[in-house]
């Protein structure tokens, strides 16, 4: 596997407009520019957390952050970018805790330039609807499916099927995890992939120490049950993205333990639709046995055009680093 670095910076300054940042999410517009948003504030869970946006031009620079998405005195967490046609969707996450959080949703059709008010992804919902974490996938039928999960009563994961543009969603079930080695195994924040012939994959975050995998072939709306892939989880967002030529290109902590550390990132590509995976490839890495954020490089956004994959990651809480990686 041969590839080249054409771009790797932070999107801001550290600290200069919050104190931490984390989960961020990458778009590619209409004309070819860059889109990222994340969520910034005092730390994770304080009240003063909102959504942040920047652009990039696909030679230039990144904007200043600016906020989009804020509710006085209650946390946002976790936005999601989708693109569709001269659409701009923001999905993002509301709530004090994370089990009864409920998923929100702006428009822009200018680029992110300005947004429509917030309105409820999924009315009534309570727990999360719609992407926890991952970016959106359109099928070959038009559909577009939405990698959710939910943690009230346990970790569980499903996904949101949209065949009106986003505008609703019908749940399918959970997807099965045996239990009976671990009753509180569970598995969250899915990402997914269309198969050459329709089928849909995903790859699940767990706390068991792996990362899962499940397949559904009906569009989403039932799935097989889950199993471990062999691949080391640490309990940490991943991102997998399904490349023009068919390789999937995974971005992870190739680290195995609950809450183990998020060190080092790297990357990994499979030539056979997910079977196997080549050795992981470092992307940042500073030597760390727990899970600090002083030693932090977690919660991947991969997107992918042509030979290039495009990769944002949180950057020890206090940026967001951005990566352009060619394939050769």
């Amino acid at each position: 596997m041969r590839f080249q670095v054409i771009r790797h910076e932070h999107i801001f300054t550290p600290e200069k407009w919050f104190r931490q940042c984390h989960a961020s999410t990458l778009a590619l517009l209409a004309d070819g520019s860059f889109a990222a948003a994340w969520f910034g504030g005092d730390h994770e869970k304080a009240a003063n957390v909102g959504i942040w946006f920047s652009k990039c031009p696909r030679d230039g620079k990144w904007t200043d952050p600016v906020k989009v998405a804020d509710r006085e005195g209650i946390p946002c967490w976790n936005p999601v970018l989708y693109t569709d046609e001269d659409r701009l969707l923001l999905f993002y996450k509301v709530g004090e805790e994370i089990p009864t959080w409920q998923t929100m949703l702006k428009i822009s059709l200018d680029g992110g330039e300005t947004w429509s008010e917030e309105r409820e992804a999924v009315p009534g919902d309570i727990g999360g609807r719609g992407p926890v974490k991952n970016k959106c996938i359109k099928l070959a039928d038009g559909a577009v499916l939405a990698p959710a999960s939910t943690e009230l009563g346990g970790w569980n994961a499903f996904v949101d099927r949209s065949e009106d543009g986003c505008k609703t969603w019908t749940r399918s079930e959970n997807v099965r995890i045996d239990r009976t080695e671990n009753e509180n195994a569970g598995i969250i924040q899915p990402t997914l992939w269309q198969d050459g012939e329709g089928v849909v994959h995903m790859l699940l975050r767990s706390n068991t120490g792996d990362i899962y995998k499940s397949r559904s072939e009906d569009g989403g709306r039932t799935w097989d049950d889950a199993e471990k892939t062999g691949l080391p989880n640490n309990n940490c967002g991943i991102d997998v993205v399904r490349m023009e030529d068919g390789r999937l290109v995974l971005v992870y902590n190739p680290v195995r333990g609950n809450w183990a550390a998020r060190t080092p990132i790297a990357f990994s590509v499979s030539e056979d639709n997910g079977e196997t995976w080549s050795e992981p490839q470092i992307l940042d890495h500073q030597p760390c046995d727990r899970n600090d954020a002083d030693h932090e490089f977690s919660y991947p956004a991969v997107l992918t055009e042509g030979r290039d994959i495009f990769i944002t990651y949180t950057w020890k809480r206090r940026t967001v680093a951005f990566r352009q990686i060619r394939f050769l």
